[in-house]
């Protein structure tokens, strides 16, 4: 990649072009299409997979809502064609729960292509230090975390800061900050040790 400071005009988001690109090296829009490809109507032009693409790097630019595609959509130098907000509505809504079983797998196999291209690239995995003292293997921190909501929506619930949401149990790689699983849980669910079989993560 090359940058240039004289150029004219101001381009927003170019960050989120750098993720874009990760999620195509890692083959995410084929593998969400694979897996939601069924869902795209005759009159679509645009693929289920390159949408659920598009609305994960909207929310790693901080996008809270589906609307929040106006920013990449604004931008089709840097983006492309981006889907409508109607367009990413429907695909949203044609995943039903085997459905969303099937993105997760697919994430996973992109997640799986990624790490094979950080191996390939020599890139090991950072050594994590603690107090000054080096902790071998990966390190996986898992904790709860208080998700805010301003508006009543499925399984949420008062917390105990006295808020409303959600508060998820969340597994974070320390090594590289890397989020790998999530369970959804209510605002009113405990932040105390929670057994739980492996199938009910998001990963």
């Amino acid at each position: 990649m090359r940058v240039s400071a004289d150029g004219r005009g101001v381009v927003s988001h170019v960050g989120s072009r750098l993720l874009a690109d990760v999620a195509a090296a890692a083959g995410l829009p084929q593998v969400f299409d694979a897996a939601a490809g069924h869902v795209r109507q005759r009159r679509s032009a645009h693929a289920p997979g390159r949408v659920l693409t598009d609305l994960a790097v909207l929310l790693a630019d901080g996008g809270e809502a589906i609307s929040d595609l106006a920013a990449l959509r604004h931008q089709p130098g840097l983006f492309g064609c981006v889907a409508s907000t109607a367009t990413a509505w429907r695909v949203l809504d044609g995943i039903d729960t085997a459905g969303l079983d099937a993105v997760k797998q697919a994430r996973a196999q992109a997640r799986e292509r990624a790490w094979l291209l950080r191996a390939e690239a020599a890139r090991p995995i950072p050594t994590l230090t603690c107090a000054g003292v080096a902790v071998p293997g990966l390190v996986i921190d898992v904790d709860a975390s208080l998700v805010t909501c301003h508006s009543e929506k499925e399984q949420t619930a008062a917390t105990f800061k006295h808020g409303f949401g959600y508060h998820p149990l969340l597994a974070w790689l320390d090594n590289t900050d890397e989020a790998l699983a999530a369970m959804l849980r209510p605002g009113n669910a405990g932040s105390v040790r929670h057994e739980v079989a492996r199938d009910e993560w998001t990963h």
